[in-house]
C-alpha cells in the first residue's frame, strides 16, 4: 500500500467528521487548510485514504480497486496480503480498531453481524466479492479477514489449457455431459466452472445454486440461487439441499451446483438419474479419481443406510467426466486431467479413463447424454 501521513488523514477525518453532507466533499474541503505544502498526486492521496476510513474500507479500499487484486487476506495482528495473479506477498498493517470498523461497514448493508456469539461469518457483497471474518475466541490472537474479488469477466478456457484440451471440452458440453470440477482450495475451481458456462449454447436456461453466490457466467438465460442461514431475527435458513428441489421446479436445462459438499449431494445425484443432464458441479479433492471417492463418501455419510454397491452404480451412471484444476507454483491455475468415467460390474468401484493429461488429449470421449 502506498504510505500516506497517518497524522495528516486522521486530521482530515477529524475535520470532515463536523462537516454536513458527503464524506469526500468535507475531505476536500479541508485538504488545502491541512496539508497547504502537498502537491497535486499528493493531495489526491490524502483525500483517498481519509474518505476510505470516513466512508469505505480504509486502506483496504486501495488494494480492492486495483484489478490486479485477486484477494486482499488480514491476519491477527492486522498483517495485510494479497494474492495478485497466484502470487501471495505482504501489503503492509492494519490497526486492530480499523479492523473492526472496516468488518462492521461490510457486514452491516447485509444485515450480517460477527461477534463472540457468532464469531464467524462468510457472506457475499453487492458487487460479488465473497469475505469470510472470523474473530475471537475461534480466531486465536486476533480477527482474521479474506476478501475474495468478484471476477467481472470470466477467463477464456485457454487460459487453463491447450487448444486441443478446448476442443474436447466442447465435446463435453455439447454432448451435455454430467461434468465435476475437481481441485484443491483456492486451486480455480469456480473460475473454470464459469468459463465453462459461457461456452453453452445460446439459450440454455442455466440455474445456479451457491452457498455464497459466485458465479455469474456471461450467459443470456441465468438463474442464480444463493443459500441463507438463519437469521438473528427468527429468519428460516434456506440450505443448499433446499435450493436444489426448488431448482428442478425452475424448468432448468443445466443445473450448476456451486459445491457439492454435504447433504444437497443426494438430491444432485438422484437429480442427474432422472434426465437433468448436463449439469455441472465442483468438489474439493485431490485428483479426478480421488473427487469420485469424495462424492461417494458424502453419500454414505448422508444417507448411511444406502449400500455402498447402489451408491457407486448411481455416482457411476450419473457422472460422465471430471475436471480437475491444479495451482502451479508460479500461481497459474491449469487443467491437469480430464478423466471419463467407467462404469464397471453391479457395485464395482468407479473407474476413470483419461482423456486428457496436462494439455495433451489422450482418447476421445465416448459418454453422452442427447
Amino acid at each position: 500500500m502506498t504510505e500516506v501521513d497517518e497524522r495528516l488523514v486522521h486530521a482530515l477525518c477529524a475535520a470532515a467528521a463536523t462537516e454536513p453532507g458527503a464524506a469526500e466533499a468535507a475531505v476536500r474541503a479541508h485538504v488545502g487548510r491541512l496539508a497547504p505544502l502537498a502537491g497535486p498526486v499528493a493531495a489526491e492521496r490524502l483525500v483517498r485514504a481519509a474518505v476510505a476510513r470516513l466512508d469505505g474500507l480504509g486502506s483496504l479500499d486501495a488494494l480492492l480497486v486495483d484489478d490486479d487484486v485477486d484477494e486482499v487476506l488480514v491476519n491477527h495482528g492486522g498483517e495485510v496480503w494479497v494474492d495478485r495473479a497466484g502470487t501471495t506477498t505482504r501489503a503492509g498493517t492494519i490497526a486492530a480498531g480499523d479492523l473492526a470498523v472496516v468488518i462492521e461497514r461490510i457486514l452491516a448493508p447485509l444485515g450480517r453481524r460477527v461477534d463472540r456469539t457468532t464469531p464467524i461469518v462468510d457472506a457475499r457483497l453487492p458487487d460479488g466479492s465473497r469475505v469470510c471474518a472470523v474473530v475471537e475466541p475461534v480466531a486465536v490472537g486476533g480477527t482474521c479477514l479474506a476478501l475474495r474479488r468478484f471476477r467481472r469477466r470470466a477467463l477464456p478456457l485457454s487460459a487453463f489449457t491447450t487448444d486441443a484440451v478446448v476442443v474436447l471440452l466442447d465435446e463435453v458440453l455439447d454432448r451435455r455431459c454430467n461434468t465435476i470440477v475437481s481441485g484443491a482450495t483456492s486451486s480455480g475451481k469456480t473460475s473454470l466452472l464459469c468459463s465453462l458456462l459461457t461456452r453453452t449454447r445460446p439459450g440454455e436456461r442455466i440455474v445456479t445454486l451457491e452457498d455464497t453466490a459466485e458465479l455469474h457466467p456471461a450467459v443470456d438465460h441465468l438463474v442464480r440461487l444463493e443459500a441463507r442461514p438463519g437469521g438473528t431475527e427468527g429468519a428460516a435458513a434456506v440450505s443448499l439441499e433446499r435450493l436444489l428441489h426448488t431448482a428442478l421446479r425452475l424448468r432448468p436445462d443445466r443445473l450448476v451446483v456451486g459445491e457439492v459438499r454435504g447433504a444437497e449431494v443426494v438430491g444432485l445425484v438422484q437429480a442427474l438419474n432422472t434426465g437433468h443432464d448436463g449439469a455441472m458441479s465442483t468438489c474439493h479433492a485431490n485428483s479426478a479419481l480421488d473427487a469420485l471417492h469424495r462424492l461417494e463418501t458424502l453419500v454414505v455419510q448422508t444417507v448411511p443406510a444406502w449400500p455402498l454397491t447402489a451408491v457407486r452404480d448411481h455416482l457411476a451412471r450419473c457422472i460422465d467426466v471430471v475436471v480437475h484444476v491444479e495451482r502451479a507454483a508460479d500461481g497459474t491455475r491449469r487443467i491437469v486431467e480430464v478423466g471419463e468415467v467407467v462404469e464397471a460390474s453391479a457395485g464395482g468401484v468407479p473407474k476413470l479413463r483419461r482423456l486428457a493429461s496436462g494439455g495433451a488429449v489422450l482418447a476421445p470421449l465416448a459418454r453422452l447424454r442427447r
